[in-house]
């Protein structure tokens, strides 16, 4: 007889919420990733067409300044938030599931498990919805000298195919690239982490111009779960850079059970995910089907939640 597989989901139940709540606890759960460039990328804000970029030590042992490209945390929480947004709209509509449309920015539904992960300003009376997922700027490993390009693009005519005037160029982040890069959630469900995690596997497209790059792959490389966050982007990615070669999930997850865990406030609720649990972990929520029992007890989740930030709206409902 084959064993059965043992949940990693049901072993960290400690660290998720039975139900999304307006008082936010201290749960939290850091998802450490690689994110991999895999086609010229731009990462720049839109009043500027420089690569967006900041200065940095080298690494952790080696404390020379360099310039590395910046990676927003703002760029990555739109593209995941408008994917997690897809994935729902695509997957009620399989399941036969009816639920409020929801348009980021200007048209939220305030009920959907979008909405409750990633928070939502009422354009009403209702109370906003506080964000439970957070980002922080990421850095990439190599110095932005090794890892930049300037790419020039040119009109060409379709009367005799030849090249015109240059029209202009843009700054580009090349192929191969890694930023480091941290997802925390805090005080979630069981439900929202399986979410969160889809959303980060399925999220392919990122920066200012997608529609002729912009292919990036999130590759999750460790998991902490603690009351709070013990390792931020930045002293990440200056500890990988140490690391060389030796980049692995098993490398990274020795660093920080030997240099991070002794510097958390509340080391007795501190659980640093084995590589193997992590790949078990991803792959049972990668597994986990959006099938209409699963959508529903998100919604649900999510309606109680505002049942509970509202309560007298509620009952006037009723009457």
């Amino acid at each position: 007889m084959c064993a059965l597989r043992v949940s990693v989901l049901d072993e960290i139940v400690d660290y998720t919420v039975d139900k999304p709540r307006p008082l936010i606890g201290c749960e939290t759960i850091q998802i450490i990733l690689i994110r991999e460039v895999l086609d010229f990328t731009v990462l720049r804000t839109e009043e500027s067409r420089e690569l967006n970029s900041a200065t940095t030590p080298l690494s952790e042992k080696h404390r020379d300044q360099i310039k590395r490209v910046a990676f927003l945390a703002t760029k990555q929480k739109a593209a995941e938030s408008r994917q997690l947004s897809s994935l729902l709209r695509t997957a009620t509509e399989k399941a036969d599931l009816k639920v409020p449309e929801c348009f980021l920015k200007d048209n939220l539904c305030m009920s959907c498990p979008r909405c409750g992960l990633f928070g939502a300003t009422a354009l009403s009376e209702e109370a906003n919805i506080k964000h439970r997922i957070e980002y922080s700027t990421a850095f990439s490993l190599l110095p932005f000298e090794q890892i930049t390009d300037e790419i020039t693009f040119n009109a060409v005519g379709e009367n005799d195919q030849r090249t015109g005037q240059a029209l202009g160029s843009r700054h580009v982040v090349r192929p191969a690239t890694l930023f480091p890069s941290i997802v925390t959630l805090k005080a979630v469900t069981k439900t929202e982490l399986i979410l969160a995690i889809k959303t980060l596997l399925s999220c392919k497209s990122y920066g200012a111009e997608t529609r002729i790059g912009g292919d990036i792959r999130n590759s999750i490389m460790a998991i902490v779960l603690g009351w709070e966050e013990i390792i931020t982007p930045l002293e990440l990615t200056l500890e990988l850079y140490d690391l060389g070669s030796n980049l692995d999930p098993s490398s990274l997850e020795k660093v920080l059970k030997e240099k991070y865990a002794p510097l958390c406030g509340n080391p007795d609720h501190l659980k640093i995910l084995s590589s193997a649990a992590v790949e078990s972990l991803v792959q049972e929520c990668a597994e986990t089907t959006l099938d209409k029992q699963f959508l529903t007890k998100a919604y649900d989740q999510i309606a109680e939640y505002r049942q509970q930030q509202d309560p007298k709206k509620e009952k006037k409902k009723k009457g």
